[in-house]
């Protein structure tokens, strides 16, 4: 039976938009953890590791994330590790995620100036401990502005997982759509509440981004 598209379908769109902003939430704090080691294996001075995390990161940046996302929810199963959608995504959005997170924060830290890394190893700091006292600290202002802008871009991608059936704000929007016939008046509803939460996110990127003035 068709029914008409109205408030009960749009609360139920937004009552879905918390499984998109727990999924971003979810998969950003995994690709925070796994980029953070990338991006400090890859100013690593062991060649091997370096070499491995810029492998991992130029195959993951070159595979779709819809790729990434088939692989875990379709392809475990065939060797015997049954994942549910939620489980998939959040794995697959992290570590796509991860790869480019690593790689922006990987910037971040060799930007900072050479006399920098040179100043604290004539104090005697440690690695670690030029990385945490000096260099860290530094390529924080540096890192946020993109990292930001990530963030907004991963919302966007949580919409791919419809694809394997877990009912966040795009595939709620689908069989909203489906149940109504409105679908213009549905995809514009599920437009306007990915706008909600991105526009906010894009205005603080860019505010961060005068505020901290990196380029100066």
């Amino acid at each position: 039976m068709i029914r008409s598209f109205g408030l009960i379908d749009v609360m139920y769109l937004v009552a879905a938009a918390r499984w998109t902003v727990a999924l971003t939430v979810t998969a950003f704090t995994g690709a925070a953890l796994l980029g953070l080691l990338i991006a400090i294996v890859r100013i690593l001075p062991f060649a091997p590791l370096r070499w491995l995390a810029a492998g991992y990161t130029h195959i993951v940046q070159g595979t779709p994330l819809l790729v990434w996302l088939f692989l875990i929810f379709f392809g475990l199963p065939l060797i015997g590790i049954s994942v549910n959608p939620w489980l998939a995504a959040a794995v697959a959005f992290s570590v796509y995620g991860s790869a480019f997170l690593g790689e922006i924060w990987r910037g971040a830290l060799i930007s900072i100036a050479r006399t920098q890394w040179e100043a604290g190893a004539s104090l005697g700091l440690s690695l670690w401990e030029q990385l945490r006292h000096i260099i860290v600290p530094q390529s924080i202002r540096v890192a946020i502005p993109p990292t930001v802008g990530f963030l907004v871009q991963l919302i966007k991608n949580t919409s791919l997982a419809a694809t394997i059936g877990l009912v966040e704000l795009t595939r709620e929007g689908q069989l909203t759509a489906a149940g109504t016939y409105k679908p213009f008046a549905v995809y514009i509803t599920v437009a306007c509440i990915y706008f909600l939460m991105c526009f906010p996110l894009t205005q603080w990127s860019r505010s961060l981004e005068r505020k901290l003035d990196v380029a100066r």
